[in-house]
């Protein structure tokens, strides 16, 4: 600590060694001597208007006057606002300053330790193994994080940011001369390499493998911190989204993933990881890859059972009535990590499981059933596996029953196959839910209620998420629907709702005429599926005309034939239901 004495004891404080490096004027050598001083006598925060009293006196308002200094020793680093984040300093008024606490800085404090601030770098060598070389990355990432945290307070002119970035660059030199020199290739960056990584995917990366080995829960998963991390503008954060978007290099390869989770405000924020096979690659570069899993789509195929459906929309893209969406996020604040994790610890869930949800969505056909369904997929990362319940009744009598359990039994083997626990999807699931016949006489109602037994059965031994859709609730069996979690109604949509439905729907290069008014269409009382239906028909109809323009009266004689049900009766070519 000669260095700290040296500074406090010394009649010439220019003359010693930490001086040289301060780069400060006579004001600021005196607060920063006097926070030194409280610093070590057990102060560590102090009231700016405290310290300025104290050095400067009240008289003429010589305090007030001396603000700037306060802010000055800020943007060189050597003391740090407390009470006020997030705002540069140049953004602060002088006074909001004045009533904020602030203390010495952790650059400072290591000066009065070390002497100096110049950033020794190890001898130029060889890495001896891939944790040397993640030291190194690591300790690039804390600067990145460092420099982050002063543009979000200070300006990037302030010497401090300087200094950081100044060291920054240092150590990248360093660690690109030292992979240059070392004999054994590096895991990390050999994968670096095979997915041609640029240098700001690279930190991406780098911050996440961080937040692995730290084991916690800091915000760096986050979208935003991340993009932040590597933008020094609003036009680079712009720009650097996309490199998490769904298309990016380090989701489509499968190197990162992430989660979907409800943000405070009612959006939906993301959370990022590494994929856990590129993660233990990493980890443990020398154990011998496990066999690759194998791909769903091909065992789709040969199961010939299920329809594999790739989520293409998430949960912000379907309209739904008011009371479905609090359902909804309901549900997926249940289905949260950190929910799950907590109920593994109380002892409520056993500790290997994953997600475990049996749900029934249940409304008027067209209501967004089975879109929600999907984008749910999407919103837990999860594929999503569909059958068609409607099958079952086709097959010969004595075959559904062993058809009930197939579907299970499939679903189990594609799981453990593909080292995944994708959504299975039960459309217009109405016969295996609805009431048993009492008093079955009749060989087909025999089998209708052993069919629905072996389904009672299979659902109690589910593990994972089920999805059934239904029209009908009121019809449902009771012993069905005490083994479902989540039971959401699918309402129709409402005025509003249906405004905005016909906007999305709406083909966006169709032309149109003056007189097309989505107000006007919207008071028709229709579901979301409906009007894709009327929108679709009324495009065929319109393009077969000489003059193809949407007008109003073209949609609503389509919605007419269909609130009267004479599209059944249509035999026109092009019409799909």
């Amino acid at each position: 600590m000669k260095y700290l004495i040296e500074f406090l004891e010394s009649k010439d404080t220019k003359k010693t060694k930490i001086y040289a490096q301060l780069k400060c004027s006579e004001k600021e050598l005196k607060i920063i001597k006097h926070m030194t001083k409280e610093y070590l006598n057990g102060l560590s925060e102090i009231t700016v208007i405290d310290i300025l009293i104290g050095i400067f006196g009240k008289e003429g308002y010589a305090h007030i006057k001396e603000i700037q200094t306060i802010k000055d020793l800020i943007d060189l680093g050597w003391i740090v606002l407390n009470t006020i984040h997030h705002i540069k300093t140049s953004e602060i008024a002088s006074l909001e300053i004045l009533h904020s606490s602030v203390s010495l800085s952790s650059t400072f404090l290591k000066l009065l330790e070390d002497g100096s601030l110049e950033f020794a770098l190890p001898e130029l060598k060889e890495y001896s193994d891939h944790l040397e070389y993640l030291q190194d990355q690591f300790l690039r990432i804390e600067l990145y994080q460092k420099l982050l945290s002063i543009r979000q307070s200070y300006d990037q002119t302030s010497p401090n940011f300087k200094r950081i970035k100044s060291k920054l660059g240092l150590l990248e030199n360093q660690i690109t001369e030292r992979i240059k020199i070392t004999k054994t290739p590096v895991q990390l960056e050999e994968l670096f390499k095979e997915h041609s990584l640029n240098e700001r995917e690279q930190i991406i990366f780098l911050a996440l493998l961080k937040e692995e080995y730290s084991s916690t829960d800091d915000n760096l998963r986050e979208m935003n911190v991340l993009i932040d991390l590597i933008s020094f503008d609003d036009y680079e954060k712009i720009k650097n989204r996309e490199l998490l978007e769904d298309s990016s290099v380090l989701i489509e390869k499968g190197i990162v993933d992430y989660d979907e989770m409800l943000s405070p405000f009612g959006g939906i924020s993301r959370s990022f990881y590494i994929n856990d096979e590129v993660l233990q690659e990493i980890i443990h570069p020398n154990k011998k890859k496990k066999t690759q899993k194998i791909k769903l789509d091909s065992l789709i195929k040969e199961q010939e059972i299920f329809e594999h459906i790739e989520p293409k929309t998430t949960l912000e893209d379907v309209v739904l009535h008011k009371n479905t969406r609090e359902m909804i996020n309901t549900l997926l604040k249940q289905v949260d990590k950190n929910v799950i994790n907590l109920l593994k610890n109380w002892g409520i869930r056993d500790k290997k499981a994953g997600i475990d949800a049996k749900i029934i969505f249940y409304g008027t056909p067209g209501t967004g059933k089975t879109m929600t369904a999907l984008s749910l997929g999407k919103s837990l990362k999860k594929q999503v596996i569909s059958f068609d319940c409607s099958k079952i009744l086709s097959m010969y009598i004595g075959e559904s029953e062993k058809n009930v359990r197939k579907i299970f039994d499939s679903y189990k083997e594609i799981a453990e196959k593909t080292k995944s626990e994708p959504i299975l999807l039960l459309n217009e699931a109405d016969q295996f839910l609805s009431s048993r016949s009492a008093g079955a006489g009749s060989s087909a109602d025999k089998m209708h209620n052993q069919m629905q037994n072996i389904f009672l059965e299979q659902i109690e031994r589910f593990q994972g998420v089920l999805i059934a859709t239904t029209n009908l609730l009121e019809n449902i069996d009771n012993a069905f629907s005490r083994r479902f979690n989540y039971k959401i109604k699918f309402e129709k949509p409402d005025l509003a709702q249906r405004l905005e439905l016909w906007g999305k729907m709406m083909p966006k290069n169709a032309p149109m005429a003056d007189d097309v008014d989505f107000g006007k269409l919207a008071k028709y009382e229709l579901t979301g599926g409906q009007i894709d239906l009327i929108i679709k028909n009324t495009a065929y109809s319109v393009a077969a005309k000489e003059n193809p323009i949407f007008t109003l009266d073209d949609f609503v004689l389509m919605i007419k034939k269909e609130l009267s049900g004479n599209f059944d009766s249509e035999k026109i070519m092009g019409f799909h239901k």
